[in-house]
């Protein structure tokens, strides 16, 4: 009983600090989120108080949509987060396997299987679409993910492979839509076949290399009324 006491106690100073994390970095990339989020409470709570008036209860409703006005606020807040945690790491090196590694559920990646001297790299990701090789860099990461195909090619002959270009230009694919193109994509293996993939690509391996130390928040924290 002492033990699982612990460990909600310890799951609640966790979630608790992702909020702290996620409010440091809102207030440093978008100070003016801040604004929003307080007009976003006073709006509701305004809403409720004019509501209130039409049926004759203005302290009741406006009391009612103080819970209401802090699950909006709440909601914007996540997605001021998400977008400072992308802008915080937009342009680092490695920040695209940072994006990926974030991704919690279907996709297992390894960082920088591939590296040249102008740190153009390609990361490897397996799931149930297949690899997926995604490339940050210059011109020089096309060549670079045509070799690592064709390396994923002789060591799982079959398994369908996807290039993606990490970028703003066209045809490539913005840091911020990468985990959302990576969970879109068609799933065409079973899931045992998904994990030999795995299994056979853990022979070729990685490089080691720094990733992006920012907090991704690839869920939103905990509503703080549940």
């Amino acid at each position: 009983m002492f033990g699982r006491k612990k460990k909600e106690k310890a799951a609640g100073g966790g979630q608790l600090q992702v909020v702290r994390d996620a409010f440091t970095l809102v207030r440093k990339e978008n100070p003016s989120a801040l604004l929003y989020l307080a007009i976003t409470l006073i709006a509701v709570i305004a809403l409720g108080l004019v509501v209130g008036l039409v049926v004759g209860h203005p302290v009741y409703f406006a009391i009612l949509f103080v819970p209401v006005g802090i699950i909006a606020a709440f909601f914007l807040f996540t997605r001021f987060a998400n977008s400072a945690a992308f802008a915080s790491i937009e342009g680092q090196m490695g920040a695209g396997a940072s994006v990926l590694m974030g991704i919690r559920k279907g996709f297992t990646t390894t960082a920088a299987v591939a590296v040249n001297r102008n740190q153009d790299m390609v990361h490897r990701s397996v799931g149930r679409c297949g690899i997926v090789l995604v490339g940050e860099g210059g011109f020089a990461v096309r060549a670079m993910l045509a070799d690592e195909r064709k390396k994923a090619e002789r060591f799982v002959p079959g398994v369908p492979v996807f290039e993606i270009i990490v970028g703003d230009e066209e045809g490539q694919v913005p840091i911020r839509k990468l985990q959302k193109k990576m969970k879109k994509m068609p799933k065409k293996l079973a899931p045992n076949q998904m994990r030999e993939v795995r299994s056979r690509l853990k022979a070729v391996g990685g490089m080691s290399m720094p990733i992006p130390k920012g907090p991704m928040l690839t869920r939103a924290p905990k509503n703080p009324g549940r």
